[in-house]
């Protein structure tokens, strides 16, 4: 999890900044831009991180309960 927070702010850090300089702002107006892009990018990631665990973990969840009502479920007989 550490990773992908890291990831999502170097990635928020990088195109924060990269559209401030090409709207022409000066270096401390694009270090600013840059730092918030950083943290909603850690935090946006994060969020979207743990969705992504909730609904394999749901997915397992119903899977293993499919599978288990399979299981008591008796097979009819066709002749």
């Amino acid at each position: 999890m550490r990773f992908v927070f890291l990831a999502g702010g170097f990635a928020g850090f990088l195109l924060a900044g990269a559209c401030s300089l090409s709207a022409g702002h000066d270096g401390n107006r694009t270090f600013l831009d840059a730092a918030v892009g950083c943290l909603a990018g850690a935090v946006l990631s994060r969020w979207l991180w743990a969705r992504l665990l909730q609904g394999v973990i749901e997915s397992r969840m119903h899977r293993a309960h499919s599978a288990a009502a399979a299981a008591t479920t008796p097979i009819a007989k066709t002749k």
